[in-house]
């Protein structure tokens, strides 16, 4: 592809239904939904006493227009966001938003750690056995951005252990994940099949912003969505 070339992408179209989804994510790990579930498909009747969103801390690493939704949304339910974004202007609903470089902060603080980056050079394992160390030993991660965000191994590791207190996922390396991976059979990690951007009328959004590039290309406009290759997204 020339270099000239100028690239657009899908941004913004996936903002309701990720948001929705990663607050399910959220509550599967604060409500302990999946043994819930479990309990019943054996017929056990065990009541949990299980902490609130409220008052909790939420870490989104990638503050975009995804995260900026989830954002509002968390606020909405009594949480306490911070956040990192490589521009880190003030955000609404966001209590502090500091640079990539402050990542440590966001890991220390953070009851939930929310992964919302795009996959480059700079993000690429960022959630290795150091990133989990700094974690809270109660704290649960969401990857929703890029499944090689997070080192598998490590982070089995770190919830095998109980260094961290679970995760779920719904992007990987590879997918669809392999039936040998241990994601699937580690305690504490919820696999979701990559749904987080799934929507009745996902297609049509993305044909509608496709469509009003095309407009703005022909009439020589100024297009949506442009992709900075040299951040690589």
């Amino acid at each position: 592809m020339p270099a000239a070339a100028v690239l657009t992408c899908a941004r913004g179209t996936h903002r309701v239904q990720m948001s929705e989804h990663i607050l399910a994510g959220l509550l599967l790990c604060a409500k302990d939904l999946p043994a819930i579930v479990l309990d019943q498909a054996e017929r056990r009747w065990r009541r949990r006493i299980n902490p609130t969103l409220a008052g909790a801390t939420l870490g989104i690493l990638g503050l975009g227009a995804i995260g900026a939704e989830v954002a509002r949304l968390a606020t909405l339910l009594g949480m306490r966001v911070i956040g990192t974004k490589r521009d880190p202007a003030p955000l609404a609903h966001v209590e502090r938003v500091w640079p990539p470089g402050e990542t440590d902060r966001v890991l220390a603080e953070a009851d939930y750690v929310l992964l919302l980056l795009p996959s480059t050079g700079e993000t690429r394992g960022i959630m290795n056995e150091a990133a989990f160390a700094r974690m809270k030993p109660g704290a649960f991660l969401l990857n929703f951005g890029r499944g090689d965000l997070v080192a598998d191994g490590d982070l089995v590791a770190a919830v095998r252990e109980r260094r961290i207190a679970g995760a779920v996922l719904d992007v990987f390396t590879a997918e669809p994940l392999s039936s040998d991976h241990p994601f699937w059979t580690t305690p504490g990690i919820v696999v979701l099949p990559h749904v987080g951007g799934l929507h009745p009328r996902r297609d049509a959004l993305v044909a509608e912003l496709w469509g009003e590039n095309l407009a703005r290309f022909v009439a020589g406009r100024p297009l949506l969505q442009v992709v900075d290759r040299a951040r690589g997204y």
